[in-house]
C-alpha cells in the first residue's frame, strides 16, 4: 500500500527545533515515519533555534539522537542521508516579527512549488511562556489564515491553573480556529492507551459488564523510578499535579469511563470524554484530606544504588514543598459509574517504573464452595499494562488439578510484543504527529476539555498550596509512596494493586 499518497505535502515548522525534545522526540518520530512511508514525498522540516549552529553540525545531532533513541536502533546511512536533505535548521529569535515574514515567503514558495494544498504545521517546542507569542506572531503573518491546513500543536503544560489555561485558550482562538489547534499528550499515542477504546468497544465481551453493577473499583497507577533528571526548576513550579494527574491520569479515567461513541469523529471521542470531566465529583477544599494525599521522596536504595532525596536534587529548594507523588479517589456521578471509586496514584523514584489499570470486579453474590476450597480466592481482575510491557491480563478462579476440590487464582494473558513482534510497536509521537499532518484531532485536547480537568483539580492544588506539608520528605525513594496514600484506599477496604506482568500466577 502507497501509505504516502494518504498524507498532503507538509511543511513542519519547529519552535525550539534545537531543543532536547526534538532530539529525542520529534526527529526520531518523523524519521520513522518517513522509513515507513506515511510522508509525502513533498515534505520538509524547519527547525529554528537560538543557538549559532550549522547545518552540517546539526545535521549529525540529530543523526546522534536517531541511533540512541529511535525504536530501530542506529540508522543506515543511506536512509538518514535521504531523510535529512529534508531538514533545515535556521537560527531565529521567534520573538522577531522578520523571521515570520521570511517564513512566510519559504511556506509560500514551498507550496507554489508543490501545487497543491499545503500541511502548515507550527509545533511549539518552547517553555509555555512563549507560546502566546508565537501564536500572535503566527497570526500577525498571516500563516494562520489558512483553517484547513495551518496547524499548531502545542506541547504541556497547557496552562498552571484554570486561570490561565482559559487565558491561554481565550489567545490561541483568537487566532487559530479550534479545529486547527493540538493540545499534545504523548501519553495517548501510546497503543495500549489507544488499545483500551478497541477493547472497550470493538468487543460484546466486556461493555456490557462495563458499569457499576459488576465493577467494584478502578485503580490507575504510573509510577516512575527515575527522579526529576534536570528539571529541578520546572518541578520546583509544576508538581506532579500539574505534570501528570491533570493531564495524563485524567485522560486514562475518561478512556476508562467514556460512553460508547457514535462514531470515531474527532468530536464525538472528545465529547465523551468530556461528559467524564462534566460527570466527576467536584471536591470541596475542605474535603481535600479525604480524597487525595501527597507525598515528597527522600533518599533511597534503587537498584542496589543510594539515591538522593527531592530537596538534594539540582535547582531545588532545601525546605521545599512541592510534591512528588499524589494518589486521588474520584467518583463519577452518573448512571453507569455511581459509588465506583476511581483510584489514581503517581510518583517519582517509585519501585519500578510502570503504569498499569487494575479493574477489580465484585465478588460472586454467593459463594458456595466450602470454606477450605476458597482459601486461595481472590477477586477477578482485569489488568491493562501501558508500559513497560504493554499487554492485558485477565484474572479468574479455576479448579485447580486433584482431587479435591480447591480453587486457584490463574491467568489469560495477551502480550504485545509476542503476538506482534514482527511489526514493532510504533512511539507515541510517530501516532500523533501523523494524526497532525492527517488532521485527526481525536487524540488530542479540546479547549474545554482542558478547562474542565484544570476546574477538579484546582481545589486540591489551592488546598495544598495554602497549606504547605510539614513531614516532607514522606517516602522513601525505591517505595510505591507514603503510607497515607495505602491508607486512602484502605479504608474502604481494598488495597492497591501492580501484577507483575511477566510471570502469571500460576507458574
Amino acid at each position: 500500500m502507497d501509505t504516502a499518497a494518504k498524507t498532503n505535502p507538509t511543511i513542519i515548522t519547529i519552535f525550539g527545533g534545537s531543543g532536547d525534545l526534538t532530539w529525542r522526540k520529534l526527529i526520531p518520530a518523523l524519521y520513522n515515519l518517513y522509513l515507513d512511508h506515511w510522508l509525502n514525498d513533498q515534505f520538509r522540516i524547519i527547525c529554528t533555534g537560538r543557538s549559532e549552529i550549522s547545518n552540517d553540525v546539526f545535521i549529525q545531532k540529530l543523526k546522534d539522537g536517531i541511533d540512541k533513541f529511535s525504536r530501530r536502533g542506529k540508522a543506515k546511512e543511506a536512509e538518514w542521508e535521504a531523510f535529512a536533505k529534508y531538514i533545515e535548521y535556521q537560527k531565529a529569535d521567534f520573538t522577531q516579527v522578520d523571521f515570520y515574514n521570511q517564513l512566510k515567503k519559504e511556506i509560500t514558495q514551498f507550496e507554489n512549488d508543490a501545487k497543491c494544498p499545503l500541511n502548515k504545521i507550527f509545533y511549539m517546542a518552547v517553555p509555555p511562556q512563549f507560546f502566546e507569542t508565537i501564536a500572535e506572531r503566527i497570526g500577525d503573518a498571516g500563516l494562520a489564515d489558512d483553517k484547513i491546513h495551518s496547524r499548531l500543536v502545542i506541547e504541556k503544560p497547557f496552562g498552571t491553573d484554570l486561570e490561565s489555561a482559559k487565558k491561554l485558550n481565550a489567545a490561541l482562538l483568537n487566532i487559530f480556529e479550534e479545529t486547527q489547534l493540538y493540545r499534545i499528550d504523548h501519553y495517548l499515542g501510546k497503543e495500549t492507551v489507544q488499545n483500551i477504546l478497541a477493547f472497550r468497544f470493538a468487543n460484546a465481551l466486556f461493555e456490557p459488564i462495563w458499569n457499576r453493577n459488576f465493577i467494584d473499583h478502578i485503580q490507575i497507577t504510573v509510577a516512575e523510578k527515575i527522579g526529576i533528571e534536570d528539571r529541578g526548576s520546572y518541578y520546583e513550579h509544576s508538581g506532579i499535579i500539574r505534570d501528570m494527574i491533570q493531564n495524563h491520569l485524567l485522560q486514562l479515567v475518561c478512556l476508562m469511563a467514556m460512553e460508547p461513541p457514535v462514531s470515531f469523529n474527532p468530536d464525538e471521542v472528545r465529547n465523551k470524554k468530556v461528559d467524564v470531566l462534566h460527570a466527576i465529583r467536584k471536591i470541596k477544599k475542605e474535603d481535600v484530606h479525604d480524597f487525595a494525599v501527597r507525598g515528597q521522596y527522600g533518599e533511597g536504595w534503587l537498584e542496589g544504588e543510594k539515591v538522593k532525596g527531592y530537596r538534594q536534587e539540582t535547582s531545588v529548594d532545601p525546605d521545599s514543598t512541592t510534591p512528588t507523588f499524589a494518589a486521588v479517589k474520584f467518583f463519577i456521578d452518573n448512571w453507569r459509574w455511581s459509588g465506583v471509586p476511581f483510584y489514581v496514584r503517581s510518583g517519582k523514584r517509585m519501585q519500578q517504573s510502570i503504569s498499569v489499570i487494575t479493574i477489580e470486579f465484585k465478588p460472586v453474590p454467593h459463594q458456595s464452595f466450602p470454606t477450605e476450597a476458597i482459601q486461595n480466592w481472590q477477586p477477578n481482575r482485569m489488568v491493562l499494562n501501558l508500559q513497560p510491557d504493554m499487554g492485558i491480563r485477565l484474572r479468574f478462579q479455576a479448579k485447580k488439578p486433584g482431587l479435591q476440590m480447591q480453587l486457584t487464582p490463574v491467568d489469560m494473558l495477551f502480550n504485545y510484543h509476542d503476538t506482534y513482534a514482527s511489526t514493532g510497536t510504533p512511539e507515541g509521537y510517530e501516532t500523533l504527529l501523523l494524526d497532525v499532518i492527517e488532521g485527526d484531532a481525536t487524540l488530542f485536547m479540546r479547549a474545554d476539555q482542558v478547562e474542565a480537568a484544570w476546574e477538579l483539580i484546582m481545589p486540591i492544588l489551592s488546598t495544598w498550596e495554602d497549606n504547605p506539608s510539614i513531614n516532607f520528605p514522606n517516602y522513601a525513594a525505591g517505595s510505591y509512596g507514603p503510607e497515607g496514600a495505602e491508607t486512602l484506599i484502605a479504608k474502604d477496604g481494598h488495597n492497591w494493586v501492580v501484577m507483575p506482568f511477566e510471570k502469571p500466577v500460576h507458574e
